[in-house]
């Protein structure tokens, strides 16, 4: 599996926002994760799913994220220990020529919206997956009009390639998907290294495991 290195604490953000520490996100994170999941989901756009998938169901999407070897870290607000918000790299798509593009995902509780919790998780997520054996990491953002996700993924290197217009529908209205991408690394081409040398792709019909991270947009 993709080897990449474990989290390690974060130091405070800069006044104003909120402390927080970052870790590897474990199954006992779960139920919080699915608290601000569940709210993304009924009360944004973010996400394109309708119903909250529930703990049980979150459970195995991570689960099939960290045996795959990707990360997947969750925020703790220093003041409180409580998980304040989370972030994963996931396959881009299940076609094996694509093994070498994520996707990222992040989520934060309403609590600590414009806190700087997810300016730090997405630093974090990219630093791990530069770490790892990937090439491209790709934003898929609910809502054209998601001006903080957009800015924020812009403030980290992201630029827009594009624009599905129209493709969801939700609370009533039509929604775009807006996407975003940057290198990890560096611009410089690299050569990865054969299909056979990483053992999570599958090798009988040149798919590799479903996406769990796709799930949720």
């Amino acid at each position: 599996m993709p080897n990449t290195p474990p989290s390690s604490p974060c130091a405070p953000n800069i006044a104003g926002k909120a402390a927080v520490a970052l870790r590897d996100a474990t199954p006992a994170d779960i139920a919080a994760i699915s608290e601000i999941y569940t709210h993304a989901v009924l009360h944004g756009t973010a996400s394109f799913e309708e119903i909250p998938p529930g703990a049980e169901e979150l459970g195995k999407r991570q689960k099939a994220l960290l045996a795959g070897g990707f990360p997947y870290l969750v925020a703790i607000d220093a003041q409180t220990g409580i998980v304040c918000g989370y972030a994963y790299a996931g396959p881009y798509r299940v076609r094996t020529a694509y093994r070498h593009t994520v996707e990222n995902s992040i989520y934060v509780a309403p609590t600590h919206h414009g806190k700087g919790v997810g300016n730090a998780l997405l630093a974090a997520l990219i630093t791990r997956c530069e770490a790892g054996p990937w090439r491209q990491m790709v934003a898929a953002i609910g809502d054209s009009n998601n001006a903080g996700s957009i800015a924020l993924h812009r403030k980290h290197g992201f630029q827009t390639t594009g624009t599905f217009y129209k493709v969801g529908y939700k609370f009533g209205q039509w929604l775009d998907s807006v996407l975003m991408q940057r290198p990890l690394h560096s611009n410089a081409d690299m050569l990865p290294g054969p299909l056979s040398t990483n053992p999570t792709l599958a090798s009988t019909n040149g798919d590799i495991p479903a996406r769990p991270a796709r799930v949720e947009k």
